[in-house]
């Protein structure tokens, strides 16, 4: 489904849609002009609706194993109180306007943005939508395969809202392999926004027109660092509960424990203590991916036999399989992806290697869940935010969201504006 001015049209309309879409979107960036409050009210009144369970289904079809989540992430976007504070914090007074001598200084929208959502992103597709609209932009999204029509229903009940949105969003259901289509796309577009890896960014340089700004949200990853306790069991059920539950799939996800500790005798103790509460969490947050869960079924079951017949892939690591997950203790301390779902890694990394290990991954760290006992704490978040991580939390709370805070270190709010100059007589 295509969503165009306010209407759905049919898939096989795209090419005729594409063909008028630069025009339309000229006429309503030289007439237009998209009143904020309009934006917040609509997007409030929203966030009521998904609150009391009317898209439920819909969030149940998109992310299964997440709708608490996805919801909830939803309305925290969309309340009133919240956006209000994100404009405050992201776009304060004294950045939205002044004056030098004859210069006035103004901050506008970027124009138009296209927003090529990923599947596995932290939240709904319509909310990379929402902050192109809160900053007064036309927004073209490209839906990623796995949306199962909750983004085109969401925007089209914000349209009903308020009608006046309907000129700047306009939704595709292109696939990614259609280049020429997302082309078109990316030559109206003052800003494209992608999430995604590595191999996604770079096929979006290969689309970008030159001049236009790219605003990358890539893959990242999460760790978590234990350096003592201030109360063991409850910080490592709380931290399985976090492995568990997000299923390790999210850029703040936990892939990799890391211990203050130079023996490796340690990984093997801490694995062996870790497995059971593991277990417990992961009975309690099963996922129903069934690709994945082939996948990983296949990937242990062939690991097993390679053991059980004397080699393996990997000599620098062992497995512990518990029910439904599993911990690999690996000699290394190279910061990397895990097998998710509920499948975790253990290396070293002694506090005094702390910086130099993280920055050989500097351009994927995002988010450190630190355990440690008290007197640590203020010295071990100092030297991980030293490294490169923006975000240190309790290992419990590595995905949690709040109003006001900065995505990879930056404020996105501020990147889909610009600035003016205007000069008076």
């Amino acid at each position: 489904m295509i969503l165009f001015g306010g209407k759905i049209y049919p898939t096989d309309r795209q090419s005729e849609l594409l063909g008028i879409l630069e025009k339309r979107i000229n006429r309503t960036l030289a007439f237009g002009n998209l009143d904020r409050e309009t934006v917040i009210s609509a997007l409030d009144d929203l966030a009521v609706r998904i609150a009391l369970g009317r898209y439920d289904k819909l969030i149940a079809g998109f992310a299964p194993d997440d709708v608490t989540r996805y919801k909830n992430a939803a309305i925290t976007a969309m309340k009133r109180e919240n956006l209000e504070t994100r404009l405050a914090v992201e776009l304060p007074d004294n950045i939205m306007a002044g004056r030098t001598g004859s210069l006035i200084h103004s901050v506008r929208p970027l124009g138009t943005i296209m927003h090529i959502a990923a599947g596995n992103a932290d939240g709904l597709p319509a909310l990379s939508v929402l902050e192109g609209l809160v900053t007064g932009n036309v927004n073209i999204l490209k839906l990623p395969s796995a949306d199962n029509g909750i983004t085109i229903k969401i925007l089209t009940e914000l349209i009903e809202t308020a009608p006046e949105i309907a000129d700047y969003i306009y939704v595709f259901d292109t696939p990614s392999a259609d280049v020429d289509a997302m082309r078109k796309m990316a030559d109206i577009s003052d800003g494209i926004v992608v999430w995604g890896g590595e191999t996604a960014v770079r096929a979006v340089r290969a689309l970008a027109p030159a001049g236009a700004k790219l605003i990358e949200w890539g893959h990242r990853l999460g760790f978590a660092y234990i350096s003592g306790y201030e109360n063991e069991n409850a910080e490592l059920t709380a931290l399985a509960k976090h492995i568990a539950e997000t299923g390790q799939m999210l850029c703040s996800s936990c892939q990799t424990i890391y211990l203050d500790t130079y023996d490796t005798d340690t990984l093997d103790m801490f694995a062996e203590k870790f497995l059971p509460v593991l277990e417990r969490a992961a009975d309690a947050y099963l996922h129903t991916d069934i690709g994945a869960s082939a996948q990983l079924s296949v990937n242990r079951y062939c690991e097993r036999l390679e053991s059980a017949a004397g080699f393996s892939r990997r000599k620098d690591r062992h497995t512990l399989y518990g029910k439904n997950c599993s911990i690999t203790v690996c000699r290394g301390s190279t910061l990397e992806l895990s097998g998710m779902y509920a499948n975790v890694l253990v290396k070293r990394l002694p506090e005094k290697h702390i910086l130099p290990v993280l920055r050989r991954t500097k351009g994927t760290l995002q988010t450190a869940g630190l355990i440690c006992s008290p007197e640590k704490r203020d010295r071990l978040t100092e030297m991980l935010i030293r490294s490169g991580v923006n975000r240190v939390m309790r290992a419990g709370d590595m995905s949690a969201s709040f109003t006001g805070e900065a995505h990879d270190g930056e404020y996105p709010l501020r990147r889909y504006i610009r600035n003016t100059d205007t000069e008076i007589l």
